[in-house]
């Protein structure tokens, strides 16, 4: 099962890539590997189960980019690492879907670059991304109608998220904000 999800999400993220108009591989290269106030959130459902895959800048989580130094990021990192724990209350699915936690994995990573300018610029080396992944087992998946993202109102520096979501029934791509927090999957499950 965890391969075919991940599989899922691999193909919705390289279709996603292809389809990508010439004019925002220009914009990436210009605002460099990230953009931060931006993650992206993988959601693939199969049967009762839902894999959740959260990838967002360190910036946006808690504030910095690099290793935690200071006593006070070192309880920043804390603070995040347990709020991130509980992806039920950073991500509010309707109770009725019975849903509960199954297993909840947070990696700091650093980022990868390609790109040499960017390379040279010491302010950049370093970053730092969150890289969250959740399993969730769900009674009732059918009534997995809609999304809360309550994670706009815990982590200050999250602005918005790109959120892939694939089900038996369908594939598609969405973009949720501070402003706009909620998203509604009436007919993907």
């Amino acid at each position: 099962m965890r391969t075919n999800i991940t599989f899922a999400l691999a193909a919705l993220a390289a279709v996603s890539l292809a389809s990508a108009p010439a004019r925002a591989e220009e914009e990436h290269r210009e605002l460099g590997p990230h953009v931060h106030g931006h993650g992206t959130l993988n959601v693939a459902l199969e049967n009762e189960r839902v894999e959740m895959e959260l990838v967002v800048p360190g910036m946006d989580i808690v504030g910095f980019e690099h290793a935690a130094k200071t006593d006070a990021q070192k309880a920043v990192l804390e603070k995040a690492r347990r709020e991130l724990e509980k992806p039920l209350t950073l991500f509010k699915l309707p109770a009725s879907a019975g849903c509960s936690l199954a297993n909840a994995k947070i990696a700091i990573e650093a980022e990868q670059h390609h790109d040499d300018e960017h390379d040279a610029h010491d302010e950049h080396a370093g970053h730092n991304q969150f890289h969250v992944t959740y399993a969730l087992n769900c009674t009732k998946p059918a009534n997995l109608t809609s999304i809360d993202f309550i994670y706009f109102n815990t982590f200050a520096g999250a602005h918005d998220l790109t959120v892939n979501v694939v089900t038996a029934k369908a594939q598609s791509s969405y973009e949720v904000s501070r402003d706009e927090p909620s998203l509604d999957l009436a007919g993907m499950m």
